[in-house]
């Protein structure tokens, strides 16, 4: 192969910073307003994929700009790119190339990192027998979309690059962007989900006047800590009001289709935990999306002394202040606002939060 017929000299930059981030970069890479924004929206009610959606949208669409052009500029440098276009992914992703470079290479030939592990089994010989099927199965496309449709020709030009089309180059990007779509998605999800998590839980705690240490601290004055791990169950996010008084939150984007997942949160929490020598009561606060009209959710956090807050309702943050209130007699400004006044409350209180704190 000859130094020019690589495709990876052609995957834009923006599309090799947008392959591949962690959700501690989200911030850097989209900006803390927008951000901001999004979890203030959440803690008034609103709905986190619709909310998160929309950076996904925009995500998806610069990356698939971004693939359409590595082909049009590699069909431009490369004879018979499409023919070519398998065995010098091979090579590629052999070389020392980025690691976001290889994910891009590895969506222009149809494979996720799930598909690597599932189809390929990580072994070189199954990738040849995929490469072989994939061009096999383009071909015997791209005939059939001739004979139904008939002879696709043109010229598409960019920055006075011209490349010429045809059914097999179409139906390769088609997949290549199926691909990267199907991977941005599936990351997005979860990544979002683990992010906005402690994003929601750390503003919700600090909103309410706690502060946030590490979670072997002395002190048990108004702190929090998220993340706890024990031997026997997690929970996102721990609180102690006082000496000897806590509470426990978990949180999930779980809609009501979803029970069994509900249920197991709150069949994973006991009414107690030992902190160093101190024994602390642990109220439990559990939070999703929706509940479902029939779920046994609510019956079961009562018989842990837990309480179900459904984050879809807009006045959910001042009812987690008033479950506090009751159960640990907690006392904070928010409990005594009207619902139209909680929420002017929140909003001014997000614009001087620090997000970086949480992640």
């Amino acid at each position: 192969m000859l130094f020019y017929e690589k495709v990876s000299n052609n995957i834009p930059y923006i599309g090799e910073s947008l392959a591949k981030y962690k959700g501690v970069e989200i911030i850097d890479r989209i900006g803390e307003d927008i951000v901001k924004e999004v979890v203030t929206s959440v803690l008034c009610g609103e709905n986190i994929r619709s909310l998160t959606e929309g950076l996904t949208r925009r995500r998806l669409a610069l990356s698939n700009a971004a693939l359409f052009i590595t082909f049009l500029k590699s069909n431009h440098d490369i004879g018979n790119f499409i023919d070519k276009l398998p065995e010098i992914v091979k090579t590629e992703l052999n070389s020392d190339i980025s690691s976001e470079k290889k994910l891009f290479l590895q969506w222009c030939i149809g494979l996720t990192g799930k598909s690597i592990q599932n189809v390929l089994r990580n072994e070189d010989d199954e990738l040849d027998n995929y490469l072989n099927a994939l061009e096999e199965s383009l071909k015997q496309s791209a005939a059939k979309c001739k004979i139904d449709y008939g002879e696709l020709e043109g010229i598409l030009e960019i920055q006075g690059v011209e490349c010429r089309v045809d059914w097999p180059f179409i139906l390769y990007l088609f997949a290549a962007i199926g691909t990267q779509t199907l991977a941005i998605r599936g990351s997005e999800k979860s990544m979002y989900g683990k992010l906005f998590e402690k994003l929601i839980l750390g503003s919700l705690l600090s909103l309410l006047g706690f502060q946030k240490v590490d979670h072997r601290t002395d002190k048990t004055d108004r702190v929090f800590w998220l993340s706890e791990r024990g031997e026997k169950r997690e929970s996102d996010a721990t609180l102690l009001y006082r000496p000897g008084v806590g509470v426990r939150f978990d949180i999930g984007f779980i809609g009501p289709g979803n029970t069994e997942i509900s249920l197991d949160k709150v069949s994973r929490f006991e009414k107690e935990m030992e902190l160093g020598r101190q024994l602390h009561y642990m109220s439990t606060i559990i939070l999703v999306d929706r509940i479902g009209e029939r779920s046994r959710i609510v019956e079961m956090a009562k018989a842990i002394n837990g309480d179900i807050v459904q984050m879809s309702m807009t006045h959910w943050t001042k009812e987690v202040a008033s479950i506090l209130a009751e159960k640990i007699d907690f006392k904070h400004p928010i409990v005594e606002l009207s619902n139209s006044e909680s929420l002017e409350y929140i909003r001014k209180g997000m614009k001087k939060a620090n997000l970086r704190e949480f992640i």
